[in-house]
C-alpha cells in the first residue's frame, strides 16, 4: 500500500509533555473539562458542556460501555515485602473478561506482578479478608507477562465478588500517586456498564447525564458498544519500527441490534467518543469484510495488520454492514463478541468514522498514531496548541473533538 503504517518510528511521534500539564486528579466537575475543537486545519477552545452546540443536529456519538475492574491485588509477604499482581486478561482458552468473572473456585490470568524477583517459584501468596481466603500462584512466565492462578474459598464466590474484595482501581501509571477515594467513582465514566477493563475509556468520563440528555434533546443520537480495555493501551513503543510493536488483543462486544440500528444511520456523521470505540466500529467493518470473503463458521478476530492487507478489498459502508447482519441472522447470533488487536497509523484506510472525541496522549504512543492518522500532520499544530494553552493532558485532563482530514 502507499503509506504503509509498519514502516513508519515512533520517533516522529514524539513531542515535549510537560510534566506540570500531567493531569493528578479529575476536576470537581467532569463536564467543565475543556474541549479542543479541530476542524478543516482550525483551532478553537471550548468546554465539554458546550458540546452539544458544536455537533451536527444529524449526528450520532457511539460510546464505549465498559467499566472498569478493580484489577490490581496487593499481596503482603511474611517479610513484610508487597508484591502487586495486576490482572490484565483470562488466560485465552477461558474466553472474554466478562465470562472469567462470573467464574468460581479459581481462574488463570495473563498478569504483571510488580515485585516478581522477591516471589520465590513454587510459593504460593495468601491474603485473607472478611472471611474469605484469596491465594495467588505462578503457572508460568510469558514474555511479557505471568501467568497466574487465583484460587479462593468459600468456593461459591464468583471472580467479580474476589476482586471487589481484595482489589484496588487500577490507575494509569503516570499518575504517581496513591489511588485516593474520589477515584472509585472518577475512573469510570457514568454510562459505565459491562464489567471487564482494567483501563477506563477516558475521553468518556467528562460525560454526565445532564450532557447526555442535552444532547439528546439537540436530536443527537447516543449508542453503545463493548471494548474492554486492556493495559496495552500505557505500553509504550519502544521499537525502531513499528512493525515490531506487537499490539495486545482485545476484546469488543456488539449487539446485532447496534448493527441493525448503525445500518439504518449509514448515511449519517458518526462521532467516535474515545480511540476505543473507534478501534472497535473500524475493527466490526473489517471482520465483515473478512464474513464476506471467507464466509467462516464462526466470529473471525482481527490481527494488528490484517486491514492494510485487506484494504484493496475493501466495500460500501452499507454492503459491509448488511452482509455483517445477514451471516449474523443465518448463524443465530445476537452478539458479535471476537478479539481485535488493530493498530491505527497514519496510511489507515478509516471506513467508518467522521469525528472523535478523545483526550490527550502520550508520546510516542499508539493512541498518538491514531490521533495523527485521523487528523494527519496537523496532529503537531493541535498538541502545540494544547500546550501552549495550558491544557490538562493524559487520562484526568481534557480533551479534544477532532473531524477527520480527508
Amino acid at each position: 500500500m502507499k503509506n504503509d503504517p509498519r514502516l513508519l518510528s515512533a520517533n516522529d511521534f514524539d513531542y515535549s509533555l510537560p510534566e506540570q500539564l500531567i493531569a493528578q486528579f479529575p476536576l470537581e466537575e467532569r463536564d467543565h473539562s475543556r474541549l479542543l475543537h479541530y476542524e478543516n486545519g482550525s483551532i478553537h477552545d471550548n468546554k465539554y458542556s458546550e458540546l452539544d452546540g458544536l455537533l451536527p443536529k444529524e449526528s450520532w456519538l457511539v460510546f464505549n460501555h465498559t467499566k472498569v475492574v478493580p484489577a490490581r491485588i496487593l499481596f503482603e509477604k511474611n517479610t513484610g515485602g508487597l508484591i502487586e499482581i495486576f490482572c490484565l486478561s483470562p488466560e485465552p482458552s477461558l474466553g472474554d473478561m466478562s465470562v472469567v468473572l462470573q467464574k468460581n473456585f479459581s481462574v488463570q490470568m495473563q498478569c504483571l506482578v510488580g515485585g516478581a524477583s522477591k516471589w520465590k517459584s513454587g510459593t504460593f501468596l495468601e491474603r485473607t479478608q472478611e472471611g474469605t481466603t484469596l491465594r495467588a500462584s505462578i503457572v508460568r512466565k510469558e514474555p511479557e507477562h505471568f501467568l497466574i492462578e487465583f484460587t479462593w474459598t468459600p468456593k461459591d464466590q464468583s471472580f467479580a465478588g474476589i476482586l471487589e474484595l481484595f482489589g484496588q482501581m487500577p490507575l494509569p501509571p503516570y499518575l504517581k500517586r496513591k489511588l485516593a477515594s474520589e477515584d472509585q467513582e472518577r475512573y469510570q465514566t457514568v454510562y459505565a456498564k459491562k464489567e471487564g477493563s482494567v483501563a477506563a475509556p477516558t475521553a468518556g468520563l467528562h460525560f454526565t447525564p445532564t450532557l447526555l440528555d442535552k444532547l439528546q434533546q439537540k436530536n443527537i443520537i447516543v449508542d453503545y458498544l463493548t471494548l474492554h480495555v486492556g493495559a496495552g493501551t500505557f505500553k509504550p513503543v519502544k521499537a525502531a519500527k513499528m512493525e515490531d510493536h506487537a499490539m495486545h488483543a482485545e476484546w469488543i462486544e456488539v449487539e446485532l441490534a447496534f448493527l441493525q440500528r448503525w445500518y439504518q444511520r449509514v448515511d449519517l456523521p458518526l462521532v467516535a467518543v474515545g480511540t476505543t470505540s473507534l478501534r472497535t466500529l473500524e475493527s466490526i467493518y473489517w471482520i465483515g469484510v473478512k464474513i464476506i470473503l471467507e464466509n467462516p463458521p464462526t466470529i473471525p478476530t482481527l490481527s494488528q495488520w490484517e486491514c492494510y492487507e485487506l484494504a484493496s478489498k475493501a466495500l460500501p459502508l452499507d454492503t459491509v454492514l448488511k452482509a455483517l447482519i445477514e451471516w449474523m441472522q443465518k448463524k443465530k447470533e445476537q452478539r458479535l463478541i471476537t478479539q481485535t488487536s488493530l493498530l491505527i497509523g497514519p496510511g489507515y484506510p478509516f471506513k467508518t468514522t467522521q469525528g472523535l472525541l478523545t483526550n490527550f496522549h502520550q508520546p510516542r504512543s499508539t493512541l498518538l498514531l491514531l490521533v495523527a492518522s485521523f487528523v494527519g500532520e496537523d496532529w503537531k499544530n493541535i498538541y502545540a496548541h494544547a500546550i501552549e494553552k495550558q491544557y490538562r493532558m493524559l487520562s484526568y485532563g481534557d480533551g479534544s473533538l477532532l473531524w477527520k482530514k480527508e
